[in-house]
């Protein structure tokens, strides 16, 4: 086993030796709030060094990076092992960070940079309302049965007979519309485009709309491929664990539906009814739930009988979770009553549409032939969303069904499929970057292939055969990319982080 992966095997089997070790906790023990805050926010900073230190890695201070990675790592194991001794701490919470960490490491050591990797962690900004206030009398959104619920908040209609502005909602609000204004109005966009994938969930559910708008906008920004820091991923930001209660994870393809913008709204719906039941119907409670963990607000509240904005709730709940309950009932409020605030949304054509690929293609290579054809801040994030099983710099193979909206498919039957912009996005496609941390005199060069008219290339990541590579790709078979690369059958053995020459045509 190579020295730098042997710290990441072990660091599970220690984290589970630190736990057991640790002894039962007594069921009838004090729950102290102060220290299981203390804990949460242990993991968080741990979790931002990891960050920084990730990065250092990227910047090439390798040996500094994994230290420093090793040290973040113990200071999670440290507060699980805390966590395991004190009434009311939920050990699965810092359980998924761990292993959400270990992941990030690992894929970083062992696979290529990539977009739907890399390119995920920090990806949204921190949405922080500012200039606080303390929380006022009663409850923001009123009381309301399962029933009334979608009279009240959908279609558009006035709530101000169910909400009550109070300090946190109003400063939330003054977020949204300043500092965050950009960003809500990036949201609402990436919404409109995936509402026909993930509204059905909410209206089978008698769930509001507005309220699928203000966690989406609060968690991803509507970004599909968003991953956080405690491993949350998807664009409603699931823990794996969380996830798998309602039928996210992976599947025998290998792809996580936590970022299937339709199952992970099914899944969402399935979770707020269930916290409506076991939480009195209290929207705010439930929106914390879902934060802080269903856990620990049910213990707080009672099962419902204490409202959120109560100090014996709010007052022990983590920042991140009063920051966050006001910001995604402003964003819900925004949602319905936007132009009363002069907040104009974007008027957009959603229409869903589709294309059928008569030639391999890239995500990537459609987003740069569309242009800003039909959008003005172009097409390649729409494109990832809708479709977000696909790697964006992967060819496509003939016959794929790309999803994208009717404007996006009138802007392709433009530019993609002859002229120009189709040459243009396809050369710049088979154009690579320099590889990252190996110096190109050690690697030695591919053979040509025969007869090639040009070629790209493709980094073999984990479970990739010369098989599925070649098909994805759009070649005949598995023989052009073999000559190309001197691979001998019948194995064609391939290796994690190899780099192949893809010949073009690919036959």
């Amino acid at each position: 086993m190579s020295p730098i992966l042997r710290p990441l095997a072990v660091f599970p089997i220690l984290m589970l030796v630190a736990c057991a070790a640790s002894g039962p906790r007594s069921a009838t023990a004090p729950v102290d709030e102060a220290a299981l805050n203390g804990i949460e926010a242990e993991v968080s900073s741990a979790s931002a060094d990891f960050d920084a230190a990730l990065a250092q890695y990227r910047a090439g201070e390798q040996d500094a990076a994994l230290v420093a990675m090793a040290a973040a790592r113990d200071r999670v194991q440290r507060a699980a092992g805390a966590c395991a001794r004190i009434a009311g701490c939920e050990l699965s919470r810092i359980v998924a960070a761990q292993d959400a960490l270990l992941e990030r490491q690992t894929e970083e050591l062992l696979a290529p940079s990539g977009e739907g990797r890399a390119g995920a962690y920090g990806d949204v900004p921190p949405l922080v309302g500012e200039g606080g206030g303390a929380p006022g009398p009663g409850s923001v959104l009123a009381t309301m049965p399962e029933s009334a619920r979608t009279v009240q908040l959908l279609n558009g209609r006035n709530l101000r007979d169910a909400i009550e502005m109070n300090g946190p909602v109003q400063a939330a609000l003054q977020g949204w519309l300043t500092s965050l204004r950009p960003f809500l109005l990036d949201a609402y966009e990436h919404y409109q485009y995936m509402r026909y994938r993930m509204y059905p969930a909410y209206e089978e559910a008698g769930l509001p709309e507005a309220l699928l708008f203000g966690i989406m906008a609060k968690e991803s920004g509507g970004r599909v491929h968003s991953v956080s820091r405690a491993g949350a991923s998807g664009p409603l930001q699931f823990m794996p664990a969380t996830g798998q209660r309602f039928g996210l994870g992976r599947g025998p393809d290998g792809f996580d539906t936590r970022f299937d913008p339709g199952a992970a709204a099914r899944a969402n719906a399935a979770y707020l009814n269930e916290q409506f039941r076991m939480l009195n119907n209290d929207l705010a409670l439930v929106v914390a739930a879902y934060n802080g963990g269903e856990g620990r607000v049910g213990r707080l509240s009672q099962g419902g009988q204490r409202a959120f904005w109560s100090p014996a709730v709010f007052d022990a709940l983590p920042d991140e979770t009063r920051d966050y309950v006001p910001m995604v009932l402003a964003a819900a409020w925004l949602f319905l009553h936007g132009p009363e605030y002069g907040l104009e949304w974007p008027r957009i054509d959603a229409r869903p549409a589709h294309v059928t690929l008569a030639e391999a293609k890239s995500l990537n290579e459609i987003a740069v032939c569309l242009g800003q054809d039909g959008n003005p801040r172009g097409w390649f994030r729409t494109l990832r969303n809708l479709n977000p099983r696909w790697e964006p710099d992967r060819r496509l193979p003939v016959g794929t069904r790309v999803e994208m909206p009717v404007s996006a498919r009138e802007a392709f039957d433009r530019h993609c499929r002859a002229g120009p912009r189709r040459e243009l996005a396809a050369r710049l496609a088979d154009a690579q970057p320099a590889p990252r941390h190996v110096a190109s005199a050690t690697r030695p060069s591919a053979p040509a292939a025969a007869g090639s008219g040009g070629a790209s290339y493709h980094v073999v990541r984990r479970g990739e055969t010369l098989h599925s590579i070649s098909k994805r790709e759009g070649c005949s078979g598995v023989a052009p990319i073999a000559r190309a690369n001197g691979l001998e059958g019948p194995m064609y053995t391939i290796r994690v982080g190899q780099r192949l020459r893809i010949p073009r045509p690919c036959r």
